[in-house]
């Protein structure tokens, strides 16, 4: 029974209001505690699953069941994405602790310097010094610089046992989204439900949907994908001519090109060893082959990221990187989505004209 206007609430209805409450809140909190664990794969999951669902409705569109097309996709996705990352992963991590016991044993084997390391400003001289004591009498190197290199030994390891950790959630994060894109029309009306409730409209619950999912795939194209395209590029210089470490390089390329840092940090040291250790014709081949590969994101980018889309491409780049400093890796989505939602929100408070208003035909992201 309802109270009265003006009434105060009786200790038996504030206990019949707050109960329910307390037990709803409870239950969210443990559902909360259950999830976070596996809170980074699921994220995982949905962005692989958002980027490869414009191909899985292509495939169904031409007769495919949802099933097959799912596992097609899904070997696609190991092929594409999965084994070149786990080869580069395996080969940089497995050879870390070889480095790791040459270094603590004083037997690890160091080419001198590049003569030109010398000439760099400020730096230059004091590493040229250092590399060049390290390569004459590692030993003796190893003693005066002994915490900083015990110091790099475990860091090294605790990367070794981080890169085999990511590749495990990477295989899982696989094949959940081999199987989501199997429940993709379900999946779809589900998250649509739950932004038409945020919102309060359908055609906003929508219109947010798709700016999110659009996101992500500009995101996955364009950061991800160049990235990939760069360390793939300059990884096969390194494996063709020999450069040591050519698996922690083209990782490290594909780091870099994430966080939008330039792979010529990479590319430079190797084309510096290559003049020290290969003929001149061999050199400058893999010192072209590196450049235009280090480069090759001035291209790619403008061409990918923020295609389609509403939000301008440095929005979606200030997101990125943002993103990346404050969440890891997984922030090059979260900060992205955060950034085009709250713009897409701000501009539609301004009351900003849109495409439709000005009569022009609105971009669509086809995927």
């Amino acid at each position: 029974m309802a109270t009265a206007p003006g009434t105060s609430r009786s200790v038996k209805q504030w206990i019949d209001l707050l109960i329910p409450l307390f037990l709803v809140g409870l239950l969210i909190a443990l559902c909360v505690q259950l999830l976070l664990p596996f809170v980074g794969l699921l994220l995982w999951t949905i962005i692989l699953a958002v980027c490869f669902n414009p191909l899985q409705e292509k495939m169904i569109a031409k007769g495919w069941r949802p099933g097959r097309a799912a596992m097609a996709l899904g070997a696609l996705i190991v092929a594409v994405i999965l084994v070149p990352t786990v080869i580069a992963a395996f080969h940089a991590a497995s050879s870390i602790p070889s480095v790791v016991a040459a270094i603590q044993t004083g037997s690890a084997h160091v080419r001198p310097p590049p003569p030109a390391l010398e000439n760099v400003p400020v730096a230059g001289p004091k590493l040229h010094s250092a590399w060049a004591q390290a390569a004459t009498d590692f030993p003796a190197f190893l003693k005066q610089h002994g915490e900083q290199v015990k110091g790099l030994s475990r860091w090294l390891l605790t990367q070794a046992g981080g890169v085999l950790v990511a590749i495990l959630a990477l295989v899982l994060a696989v094949i959940l989204a081999a199987v989501s894109l199997a429940y993709a029309k379900g999946l779809r009306a589900f998250f649509v439900a739950i932004f038409t409730r945020l919102t309060g409209s359908p055609k906003q619950g929508v219109h947010l949907m798709e700016t999110i999912a659009a996101t992500i795939k500009s995101v996955a194209n364009g950061v991800i994908g160049v990235a990939f395209v760069q360390a793939l590029a300059v990884g096969l210089g390194f494996f063709i001519f020999g450069v040591p470490g050519a698996g922690i390089l083209s990782l490290a390329a594909f780091l870099l090109g994430i966080v939008q840092v330039p792979v010529l940090i990479v590319t430079l040291p190797a084309i510096a060893w290559a003049f020290s250790a290969l003929d001149s014709t061999q050199a400058i081949i893999f010192t072209v082959w590196s450049i235009v590969g280090g480069l090759s994101d001035a291209v790619l980018k403008p061409m990918l990221i923020g295609h389609g889309l509403e939000v301008p491409m440095p929005i979606i780049l200030l997101g990125v990187i943002g993103g990346v400093m404050a969440f890891g890796l997984i922030g090059l989505f979260i900060g992205a989505v955060i950034l085009a939602v709250g713009y897409v929100l701000f501009y539609e408070w301004l009351g900003a004209p849109t495409a439709e208003a000005e009569g022009v035909a609105p971009t669509v992201n086809k995927g």
